[in-house]
């Protein structure tokens, strides 16, 4: 979809916006990341697992939003750091930023700023509560702030955050919805624009049947497990007679009609307090022990079988190792061919004629890419690098 030629200027730390710019190296774009020298660059190089080597500066953490970038360290509180950083910004089609709400334009790497050195710029900026709320904001507080916190969790435990970023990942998602929305606007009018999304609202936009449960149905939603509020059985546990757990779904009249069937309880299917969806839901306690009864007489293998042959929609429930000795898991790979040895996922699981996925290089190391940046790229000679490192540029 890209190439080369196209560049995106990541000045965002930790997850949201190096998803996005992740997304675009995945797409083609040469994703050049500058990262504060005097703080070891991007935060999550130190995001290591307590078997991570810790002297490394690639870490699991950090390598999963940072495949196919170029790294450079710019000091920005520098007059020489911004002349550097508006140089890029000068030649980029996408500027990707994550500072906190004041901090750009103190920086003088905010919209207008930059606008004015390239009107062809787009800018996507992340906060965590909108240009107007300056409080800083991780995943962990936006999931509890958004309501997903509270839903998520055992009836009987306590309330508990989702184990992926998924505000960040949202959050991204948004940001390159409205970066591809601007690129159109772009070929159409030749300008360039603004793109804010902020955590808060990525998360409010996905609450989805949860928000519109309270909105429309005027009922809080309560924390229920893997259960669902409106359907039964959906997102319902059950275990086999050797021990596996999978999740069925029966989300149609003919789907749990089947489902019954299949697990020969015939006789589910005909129960007067059963026949509709709100009866089920009301029953939920009486028809789910008594699916998970029928169950544990089989084993894994047979459940799949009888439910396949059913066409009721089933999974195991995979761990991560068992997760990627699947196919489709396996198609979104990254392997690096450099002596690091990395194995990374891609960000993207689009398949259209129109994308053609490019390979990626591993994540760089801090800096690693200082000379095909400053010399390659923006053409400095060896004068003006010495002149720029002595005013402070690039430590």
């Amino acid at each position: 979809m890209f190439d080369q030629s196209f560049i995106v200027l990541e000045l965002a730390n930790i997850l949201a916006g190096p998803i996005t710019g992740m997304g675009f190296a995945e797409l083609g774009a040469r994703v050049i990341k500058l990262e504060n020298p005097a703080t070891g660059g991007d935060a999550t190089r130190g995001f290591k697992l307590s078997s991570e080597d810790r002297d490394s500066d690639i870490c699991a953490y950090y390598s999963c939003a940072n495949w196919g970038k170029e790294s450079l360290t710019v000091n920005f509180s520098t007059a020489a750091g911004k002349q550097v950083a508006h140089a890029l910004a000068a030649k980029a089609d996408i500027v990707i930023a994550s500072f906190k709400p004041g901090d750009a334009e103190k920086l003088a790497l905010d919209f207008d700023t930059l606008k004015a050195l390239n009107e062809r710029l787009i800018y996507g900026q992340i906060s965590a509560y909108g240009p107007q709320d300056p409080r800083p904001g991780f995943d962990a507080i936006l999931q509890a702030e958004t309501g997903f916190t509270s839903l998520n969790g055992d009836a009987e435990g306590p309330p508990t955050k989702m184990p992926v970023a998924l505000i960040d990942i949202l959050a991204s998602h948004q940001l390159k919805e409205g970066l591809l929305l601007a690129l159109l606007n772009r070929e159409r009018t030749g300008e360039g624009g603004l793109v804010d999304v902020s955590l808060f609202q990525a998360g409010i936009a996905s609450l989805a049947n949860q928000a519109t449960n309270y909105l429309v149905g005027g009922i809080i939603p309560q924390r229920m497990g893997s259960e669902h509020p409106n359907i039964v059985p959906y997102g319902s546990v059950i275990e086999s007679q050797d021990g596996r757990q999978i999740v069925i779904a029966a989300a149609t009249e003919r789907q749990f009609r089947e489902l019954v069937r299949a697990l020969d309880r015939h006789d589910l299917a005909d129960d007067p307090t059963l026949q509709t969806g709100p009866q089920r839901v009301e029953n939920r306690d009486k028809l789910l022990a008594a699916i998970r009864a029928a169950a544990a007489v089989y084993s894994a293998q047979e459940i799949a079988a009888r439910l396949q042959n059913a066409k009721v929609p089933f999974g195991f429930v995979n761990d991560m190792a068992q997760v990627f000795e699947l196919q489709g898991a396996q198609d979104l790979l990254l392997e690096s061919d450099s002596q690091q040895g990395l194995t990374g996922v891609r960000t993207l699981a689009v398949n259209s004629a129109q994308v053609d996925f490019k390979s990626l290089a591993a994540p760089p190391a801090l800096n690693q890419n200082f000379a095909a940046i400053i010399e390659g790229f923006l053409g400095y000679t060896g004068e003006e690098i010495n002149l720029l490192r002595d005013a402070g540029a690039f430590s």
